[in-house]
């Protein structure tokens, strides 16, 4: 029996992973550590709360007492972490947030791992979990491999690239067994509403404008959230010690192509005249720093592991507008901050 530590479980993708790994994996224990930040919600788990082999901690991975007290407790075989700062526009807002949390947290996890696993390294992995952002940006052509330089453009992708480096620096330094991987945009079920697609499904059903910046020009590559878990499965339990995997979905759009085809589903979806949705388009000011193109090329992951992407976007996408449509709880929850007491409610006050 595995006891496995998934960081920022409870938030978008994390919660994917822990779902999967506790369904899949019933003889693994899954500790789930999240400090519940505006993006953690224990509401994405339900379903899994209370299965036998799955624990949840409320605590910070910068905590530098808890998290070596969690692995003397528990006895980690192995962790993935994905716990991190994650939106660009609030790391140009608040960039030491995204310093303390990716870099100081990813680093005190590493430093954990190292001193509970120093006599017997056999059989353990620390597994980080990246973004093509570290990447920078691309041009019309040409793809993110696993060989390209590293050259972030916002405090986030900063942060991103520099929690990478630490990874990379424990495995050459102190032989800490891991591996790391960079994926593209994630879309799918339970993503926080401040993330363009999930906003504008909000926005379009309560006839609101959808935000869009610039001319709607950037290309981004989509990768369904499910088959990232999938992807993070067949990485953890089948890479190569030290090595680095670029997680794609062979789906590059701009995203004004993106949202006018999510306009025309939520049109077919609501029962509205064709183009109705689209009115409420409107651009806005660009992000500052706005990387113009990401694109992934996954053939290492695809040729060396087996994996590949099992959506194309449009499927993906019509199936998460019919996610969203169907659990208005959820969303009416998100947007008005009640699923923060729900911590207090199923774990406090019991």
């Amino acid at each position: 029996m595995k006891t496995l530590l998934i960081t920022g479980g409870a938030g978008f993708i994390g919660s994917h992973v822990v779902r999967l790994f506790v369904t899949k994996y019933p003889e693994y224990h899954i500790v789930n550590l999240d400090v519940l930040t505006y993006a953690g919600n224990l509401e994405n788990l339900r379903d899994i709360e209370k299965l036998p082999n799955y624990t949840f901690v409320k605590g910070d991975i910068t905590d530098e007492v808890l998290v070596p007290e969690l692995f003397a407790k528990y006895q980690f075989d192995g962790v993935i972490h994905l716990a991190a700062e994650s939106h660009v526009d609030r790391s140009i807002t608040d960039p030491f947030a995204f310093v303390r949390t990716n870099v100081f947290g990813t680093t005190n996890l590493l430093n954990a791992a190292k001193n509970a696993w120093k006599d017997n390294m056999k059989g353990k992995l620390f597994y980080h979990v990246s973004t093509d952002e570290v990447y920078g940006s691309l041009g019309d052509t040409g793809f993110f491999t696993e060989e390209t330089a590293y050259d972030p453009r916002s405090p986030y992708s900063a942060a991103k690239a520099s929690s990478d480096h630490f990874v990379r620096a424990y495995y050459h330094t102190y032989g800490l067994p891991i591996v790391i991987s960079n994926c593209s945009n994630n879309y799918g079920s339970h993503q926080f509403p401040e993330k363009l697609i999930p906003l504008a499904i909000h926005n379009i059903k309560n006839n609101k404008p959808i935000p869009i910046y610039g001319k709607g020009e950037n290309v981004r590559d989509w990768l369904w959230v499910n088959d990232h878990a999938q992807a993070i499965d067949v990485i953890y339990h089948n890479g190569k010690n030290g090595e680095t995997y670029n997680i794609g979905g062979h789906n590059e759009w701009t995203n004004i192509d993106l949202i006018r085809m999510l306009c025309k589903i939520m049109d077919k979806k609501l029962g509205r005249q064709p183009g109705e949705s689209a009115k409420l388009i409107t651009f806005v000011k660009d992000r500052a720093g706005h990387d113009l193109r990401y694109a992934i090329d996954p053939t290492k992951l695809s040729e060396e592991l087996g994996w590949n992407p099992s959506l194309q976007f449009e499927e993906g996408l019509e199936k998460t507008v019919t996610w969203y449509l169907d659990n208005q709880e959820w969303m009416d929850h998100v947007t008005s901050g009640q699923y923060q007491s729900y911590y207090q409610k199923q774990y406090v006050e019991r």
